[in-house]
């Protein structure tokens, strides 16, 4: 006798946030990807020189590559944020035989990604 196999459809993942989320966080390793390789390719770029890298750089001032950069900051930022938010699922922190609070796990993360953002900023603004 031959199983039954339940026909799954290609969009099975839109049905249920939940699912959705999780499909998002996982094509943002996509943009993160993308982006690291551009960053590779910049520094490649440098080496070869001031006329390649300033080449190079007016390239990434066209729309396209603009485009690209603010949609991979979108996902970066949502990949963050949803990783924080899993951050007290995946690390089950225990003070006696009480559970930590969520809160006291993702917060600080926040606080963490602020602080960095803020000296990073100084140092390139400054």
């Amino acid at each position: 006798m031959k199983p039954y196999i339940r026909p799954m459809p290609a969009t099975w993942w839109l049905k249920r946030t939940p699912y959705l989320i999780f499909m998002l966080r996982e094509l943002t390793a996509v943009f993160v990807g993308a982006y690291a390789v551009i960053f590779l390719v910049m520094i490649r770029r440098l080496n070869e020189g001031q006329a390649a890298y300033e080449s190079f750089m007016a390239s990434l001032r066209s729309p396209l590559a603009i485009l690209f950069h603010v949609v991979a900051l979108m996902f970066a930022v949502f990949h963050t944020v949803t990783w924080f938010h899993l951050t007290p699922k995946a690390m089950a922190v225990r003070i006696g035989e009480e559970r930590v609070k969520p809160a006291m796990l993702i917060v600080p993360n926040y606080l963490a990604w602020a602080a960095i953002s803020a000296i990073v900023a100084w140092f390139i603004l400054g």
